[in-house]
């Protein structure tokens, strides 16, 4: 494997991290507070605790095994019910966000699910204060087109995933946090295709990506 993607994947590597940190640290609080816990409603509370954060925890290991990883369980056709379901359990059922979904077709390739779920996690957070996410992706004349809109009170993109995306960063200078914005627009590219993001505007994002089929 050539450095940079070695360096790449060690980036991946410490985003997953990060994002499972919490949830995990929960579990390991919820099983200290366990031991020392003798009254029977606080036990329940604790279990509730530990099933919330191991569901948590695992929901983000599988969108994570197929936006970056070789998703060795999948073919080279992807059903994009798979990718819906992982980005409901991403967004859960508070409500603070709603998910509207736009995929027609019975399947799309791991490559164009991986832009979609990349795109998707990154329209998701910058809503930070919740709104509407929608994601489309349908065969079009050039290739597979991924749309991803995020539209709420606040929308927030971090300037530097905003440079990844637009292909506006060197290889060397990623980080943890613009490494999957990069990943995608590199498989874009290197599958014929293309990569576009909307200009800055409060309460809207667009995320647009054309993959060859």
């Amino acid at each position: 494997m050539a450095q940079s993607n070695l360096d790449l994947a060690a980036l991946l590597c410490s985003k997953l991290c990060h994002d499972l940190l919490s949830p995990v640290g929960a579990i390991n609080n919820g099983l200290e507070l366990l031991e020392d816990e003798t009254d029977p409603e606080m036990r329940d509370r604790c279990l509730d605790l530990l099933h919330d954060s191991a569901r948590v925890s695992a929901d983000k290991l599988k969108y994570f095994r197929l936006a970056f990883g070789a998703a060795g369980g999948f073919g080279e056709e992807v059903d994009p019910n798979e990718a819906k379901q992982l980005i409901q359990s991403l967004i859960g059922d508070d409500g603070k966000i709603t998910l509207g979904w736009a995929v027609q077709s019975p399947t799309l390739p791991k490559k164009a699910i991986k832009i979609l779920l990349n795109l998707a996690l990154i329209a998701k957070e910058a809503l930070v204060r919740g709104g509407q996410l929608d994601v489309g992706a349908e065969q079009g004349s050039t290739g597979i087109e991924v749309v991803i809109r995020a539209a709420g009170q606040k929308v927030v993109l971090d300037d530097g995933i905003r440079s990844a995306l637009e292909g506006n960063i060197a290889e060397d200078d990623l980080t943890a946090r613009t490494a999957a914005a990069w990943m995608s627009r590199e498989l874009s590219v290197q599958n014929g295709g293309d990569l576009r993001i909307s200009p800055a505007a409060d309460g809207e994002l667009l995320l647009g990506a054309i993959v060859n089929g």
